[in-house]
């Protein structure tokens, strides 16, 4: 396994369930945080955004576009369908981030799985957008404050997960960019926070999570080409 720089452990709060108005396309550029509609639209913004997300998407490869379309048919449901309580399965947000010389891949040691995987989790009444849902998670889950998101898509995941008794997490999955010099903070969700080369992932590693670094790379590119380093 390759050595992942330390991390000081930080407080958090409890976490909460993880993953507006028109939703970007695969045409739009980072944006630094999340924007939507105030509080009281809840779970109708973010579903709107959820469908006009992976409806305008083009997808990463034929896994990621079966699970797309899986995706979009539980969306079917409404937007119950964001909510672990939905058994037959629901919506999260996730986010592979990468350092600001996009060579390497912050990656946690999950609590309870004990794998490496990007960060993410359930959706939350608050979140108005797949991209600000996966951005929240990405920055209390590293500590790191700064962290722009690119609201593409770069993966759909479906998987077995033991929420209410078993269902199904419908993962979509974004790059995340911290700024230099950022230091990860491990929060209470995990067991460590590691830097590792692109190239080189540690092991175990949870299944899904080296699929995620060719289309985050791309993705640090094009951003890298919009926004020169100063």
């Amino acid at each position: 396994m390759p050595d992942a720089s330390s991390a000081t452990r930080l407080p958090t709060a409890e976490p909460a369930g993880t993953p507006e108005p028109a939703a970007p396309t695969s045409t739009a550029g980072p944006v630094e945080g999340a924007a939507g509609p105030g509080p009281g639209d809840g779970n109708a913004a973010l579903y709107a955004d959820a469908v006009a997300v992976l409806t305008g998407w083009t997808p990463t490869g034929s896994a990621a576009a079966e699970a797309r379309d899986r995706t979009l048919a539980l969306l079917a449901d409404g937007p119950a369908a964001l909510t672990r309580h939905h058994l037959p399965g629901h919506l999260t947000a996730s986010a592979l981030v990468l350092d600001a010389a996009g060579t390497r891949v912050l990656l946690c040691l999950h609590g309870k799985l004990h794998r490496w995987v990007q960060l993410g989790g359930h959706c939350e009444p608050g979140d108005h957008t797949l991209a600000g849902a996966a951005l929240r998670e990405a920055t209390e889950e590293s500590g790191i404050e700064g962290l722009v998101i690119d609201p593409v898509p770069i993966d759909v995941d479906i998987h077995p997960v033991a929420c209410q008794g078993g269902s199904l997490h419908h993962d979509v999955r974004f790059a995340v960019f911290a700024p230099p010099g950022a230091v990860p903070q491990v929060s209470d969700e995990s067991e460590a926070l590691g830097w590792f080369p692109a190239d080189r992932l540690p092991e175990p590693l949870a299944g899904g999570t080296v699929q995620l670094v060719v289309p985050a790379l791309a993705a640090h590119a094009r951003h890298t080409a919009g926004h020169p380093p100063r």
